[in-house]
């Protein structure tokens, strides 16, 4: 006798499995009197060997000393800067887990109502310093490794870049999970693991971004992340969805992967609460075809295994081809289920009806990328729990809510039909089913066609937007502006659908412990000496800092203020030399553009900008030239693989810079710098250093943009476009504080309707453009051929407007020089924009999705 398997079940659905105790939620039982009863063993003896979170030189010492030995097996004779590193960040991380186990018990205790956060993107940046200042341990550590024989600053740039993200969305992601363990809220983050990240860029000699992996956990373990191989869901794709009376259907066959679970602690600053980041990463379920093997068939034997590794190898893949597509659409949908069937067995744990979902969870997805948490929530809980269609759907719209990222009609996801049928049958058929617009409109076919989930076309798209608009409680922008061009642009049919106030606006924040006290220490401790409080209040109440405003009018705090602006451009100028082996001016200017290379971003307006300053000094006199204020314009930032014009731009930053940057006549006046790779931690690096930074998108294109919240929270004025977060900066801080230029939103659609039908020359209109691109084309800065398609996008269309504003924005800079010769008044500008960033602390943001969106409470860890 043996045991025997029916062949037919290989493939169907198992019972819905139930989930090994972990960590994170366990409550002790209780005896008749109400008192804790201590699970196994003797309770002195286990409470004896509990500690506490360690506060003093002496046992941090000690804790990282025992993890050279017992964690990295090695000793003080053979131990280099890594391995103190690695030893201190597990240190570190020990403190975390205890705060964060406490934390998870205490939300299971209290059984609130929790957030949960799905971003595809999460650019964390480095941890280690970032954890000790937010547990207030930094100087006790710093000490400690001292003594050790270390160097602080050495330790901290051994850690990589955690590779998760690539702009903006995931920044600001990062920010959300450490504002909302800041104000002891309880979210949690669900992301994936990437193995590789976006790439690693590399420039050519050519001047051409490539591209290679960036291998960040190639060094071994990841310090900050803690292994949960016992918290696994199975994730299917392909097969076959059989439909089955009262709308429920049997998705099964096809191919099973598994998800399993990685958490990154995120403390709160000064506050024992320490919420959590769940990423995913994909494993095959069965790793190895022995039978293939066996055969002679190696490559099939592994196809398995490499096929389900492949879904959290690169955050997105190139999807110009049919498989990237398919990849990109199979990550979107592993994480979403992987990350439902975690908040749904938790939610299942406090043994409360499904009816009262809504009333536990609050799921926020960011941008459309986990859109197809609706149609999975309508799957598990039609399918699985057996709820009637009206009342499944009653619940998913109660418990989503959509942050809308962009108004470019082309950045809103669409997936071909045919790809969601073949890859995702059951959720195609959800879809399907999902019919509201026609009830209240009918027979109005236009508003049909323009409100559809699904875009007729060969083939039919679904469209991700419109999912993610119906299947919620709530949709918001992330800037006024944009909030409002949403209303009434891209989602002005379900505006008059869904009614007004399902549509509001949460402009986006940046956390001041990291944009602030992390990375510009010097000013962090001036700005607590001067307000004569503790950090640990006004990094959490950035209002504060309007009590700055009287100290612009003295003279000696203005004395500091620019003294440390000044050092903060040496740390920058350092970092150049380091990497790149290049000198920088720092008693000049410096003037920043760092954001990941798009057309509406406008880098192409810049560097044309550039190119016309420097053309104009080659055209002066000695004389001429002694009043000119110097410059060194830097420009950091990625392009997408696929995006060839976006590449030229850098192509065309990289050798203008090599000409400029080598001519006698100039090179004390004007330089420029490509910073490659760019990452959270350069940031870091340039953002105190910036005197201006640029934030010149085409009006009406940016949501809302952080970085430039991130400049003007340590002092860089602003350059840039009445667009985005940039009217909201200008209207906190003072318009005489920034530098506006260009055209406004509502001209934009009038000007591209004139480059179509009625175009003027480049020469007519704006001939100091007209000569900039004739020397790029004549050969001045290489090949003129190779940029003849990036100059033909401004030639020819010319759909983000740089011929119309290009006059404005060198106009605009002129103001900036004219401004920068009073340096004393310069300065005060400063202090008055960093005085006035208060609204824009991301803890402001996190509160407003907390009370408006998410009803949630504040639960302090005692």
């Amino acid at each position: 006798m043996t045991s025997v398997i029916d062949p037919k079940t290989i493939g169907k659905p198992a019972r819905p499995r139930r989930h090994i105790r972990t960590l994170t939620g366990y409550t002790p039982e209780t005896d008749d009197s109400g008192k804790e009863k201590w699970p196994r063993g003797d309770e002195s003896v286990w409470k004896e060997g509990l500690r506490s979170v360690n506060t003093d030189v002496p046992s941090i010492t000690k804790s990282i000393v025992n993890h050279v030995q017992t964690s990295l097996a090695r000793q003080a004779y053979n131990l280099d800067d890594l391995g103190a590193y690695q030893a201190a960040a597990l240190s570190v991380r020990d403190d975390l887990i205890l705060n964060w186990n406490d934390t998870q018990i205490h939300y299971t205790q209290k059984t609130p109502k929790r957030a949960y956060y799905l971003s595809l993107e999460f650019l964390m940046g480095r941890t280690f310093d970032n954890a000790l200042l937010n547990l207030g341990l930094k100087d006790q550590y710093r000490e400690g490794i001292t003594k050790l024989g270390f160097n602080m600053e050495d330790l901290l740039e051994q850690e990589r870049d955690a590779a998760l993200g690539n702009g903006g969305l995931g920044r600001l992601a990062a920010c959300y999970l450490d504002s909302s363990a800041s104000q002891e809220l309880p979210v949690w983050g669900y992301g994936l693991r990437y193995q590789y990240g976006i790439f690693q860029q590399l420039i050519s000699p050519e001047g051409q971004q490539l591209e290679q992996p960036d291998p960040w956990l190639a060094g071994g373990e990841n310090p900050w992340e803690l292994p949960r191989l016992d918290v696994t869901y199975e994730v299917r794709f392909y097969g076959t969805a059989d439909r089955l009376p009262r709308g429920r259907a049997l998705w099964q066959g096809g191919q099973e992967v598994l998800a399993v679970a990685y958490d990154v602690m995120v403390p709160g600053c000064y506050t024992k609460n320490t919420n959590n980041l769940r990423l995913w990463e994909s494993k095959p379920k069965r790793g190895f075809d022995l039978n293939s093997f066996n055969a002679g068939d190696y490559e099939h034997a592994v196809e398995s295994s490499n096929s389900a590794a492949a879904i959290t190898s690169v955050l997105y893949p190139n999807d110009h081809t049919t498989f990237g597509k398919e990849l990109r659409l199979k990550q979107q949908y592993f994480w979403t289920a992987a990350s439902l069937a975690d908040i749904v067995r938790r939610f299942k744990n406090i043994a409360k009806p499904f009816s009262e979902f809504p009333d536990y969870v609050a799921i926020q997805l960011n941008d459309t990328h986990p859109t197809l948490a609706i149609p999975e929530l309508m799957r598990i809980l039609v399918d699985e729990e057996e709820i009637p269609w009206g009342k499944a759907w009653d619940i998913v719209t109660n418990t989503v809510f959509y942050t809308n990222h962009t108004v470019l009609p082309e950045a809103l996801e669409k997936w071909p039909v045919p790809l969601m049928e073949h890859l995702l049958p059951r959720h195609m058929q959800i879809i399907y089913d999902i019919v509201t617009v026609e009830k209240k409109f009918p027979g109005d076919r236009d508003r049909l066609a323009r409100m559809s989930l699904i875009e007729e076309g060969f083939p039919k798209q679904v469209r991700m937007a419109h999912l993610a608009c119906i299947g919620n409680r709530k949709v918001n922008g992330v800037a006024e502006l944009h909030s409002e061009l949403v209303r009434t642009t891209i989602l002005k049919d379900f505006v008059e659908f869904e009614g007004l106030s399902k549509f509001s606006n949460v402009t986006n924040g940046i956390t001041p412990r990291r944009w602030l006290d992390q990375c510009n220490p010097e000013l962090s401790a001036l700005i607590t000496k001067t307000l004569k409080v503790d950090k640990s209040v006004w990094l959490k109440d950035l209002d504060r800092l309007k009590e700055l405003l009287p100290y612009a009018e003295d003279a000696a705090f203005r004395k500091e203020w620019a003294a440390i602006k000044q050092r903060n451009k040496e740390r920058l100028a350092h970092h150049v030399e380091t990497t790149l082996g290049l000198t920088v001016n720092t008693n000049a200017m410096f003037d920043v553009q760092i954001k990941r290379l798009h057309e509406y971003k406008r880098q192409t307006l810049n560097i044309l900008g550039v190119i016309h300053r420097y053309l104009k000094l080659k055209q002066m006199s000695a004389a001429e030239r002694k009043k000119v204020n110097p410059r060194v314009v830097f420009f950091a930032g990625k392009a997408a693989p696929g995006y060839y014009i976006a590449k030229l731009t850098i192509r065309l930053i990289v050798n203008a810079a090599r000409i400029i940057n080598a001519d006698p006549d100039t090179r004390d006046l004007l330089t420029v710098y490509f910073l490659p790779d760019y990452s959270v931690s350069l940031a870091e690096v340039l953002i105190p250093s910036s005197d201006i930074s640029q934030h010149i998108s085409t009006a009406g294109t940016e949501a809302s943009g952080t970085s430039n919240m991130k400049f003007c929270l340590n002092g860089g004025l602003l350059v840039g476009t009445v667009d985005g977060a940039n009217i909201e900066i200008a209207e906190a801080v003072g318009e005489n504080n920034v530098f506006f230029f260009g055209h406004l939103t509502p001209a934009v659609e009038d000007l591209r309707y004139q480059h179509m039908y009625r175009p003027v020359p480049v020469e007519e209109k704006c001939p100091a453009l007209a000569n900039v691109l004739d020397k790029i084309s004549s050969g001045m800065f290489g090949d003129g051929e190779v940029y003849e398609p990036l100059l033909n996008t401004i030639r020819q269309g010319d759909f983000y407007l740089l011929t119309d504003d290009f006059d404005s924005y060198i106009g605009a800079l002129d103001m900036v020089d004219k401004a920068y010769l009073d340096k004393e008044e310069w300065i005060k500008k400063s202090i008055r924009t960093t005085a006035n960033m208060g609204k824009f602390s991301s803890d402001r943001a996190i509160l407003e999705y907390a009370e408006s969106f998410w009803s949630i409470e504040p639960i302090k860890v005692p």
